[in-house]
């Protein structure tokens, strides 16, 4: 059974965003393998940053990162001797960072305009087409300007 290609985003501050793009992994979650378990090969993933750096308060409030799961491979990595976190592998695209600001009213997966930041507690949740579409756009313009 053929379920679909789905499209995730995952929130992670940019400089995590930046070394899993260096890496060519998704981690979300604190590590957990829980989530990366719900993503299939062909699935988009697109990294949403709050902050800039994790434990500060700047903040970003950008989409930072788009790409595909290329396999169906979950493993973990020993980043430390008490941090063994879960991760797939991930074909990130060229892509320039793009502020949420302007898409929120044409988001559907924020339902409550006012408190737009709501769905990102969850750190990793599907999305719809659209949605993917809206954003990946933006995303992708070939002028980084």
């Amino acid at each position: 059974m053929n379920r679909g290609i789905k499209y995730w985003v995952i929130v992670a501050s940019k400089d995590h965003v930046k070394t899993g793009i260096a890496e060519g992994i998704a981690q979300t979650c604190h590590g957990k393998a829980s989530p990366l378990k719900r993503m299939r090969k062909d699935d988009f993933i697109i990294y949403y940053s709050g902050k800039q750096t994790m434990g500060e308060r700047e903040v970003c409030q950008k989409f930072t990162a788009i790409g595909k799961v290329i396999d169906d491979e979950i493993y973990q990595a020993q980043v430390s001797e008490d941090f063994c976190p879960s991760r797939r592998n991930i074909d990130f695209f060229p892509n320039r960072d793009v502020s949420i600001l302007p898409l929120i009213p044409d988001l559907d997966f924020i339902s409550n305009k006012k408190s737009w930041g709501y769905p990102f507690r969850f750190g990793f949740f599907e999305i719809n087409q659209h949605d993917f579409e809206l954003i990946s756009s933006q995303m992708l313009q070939k002028d980084y300007a």
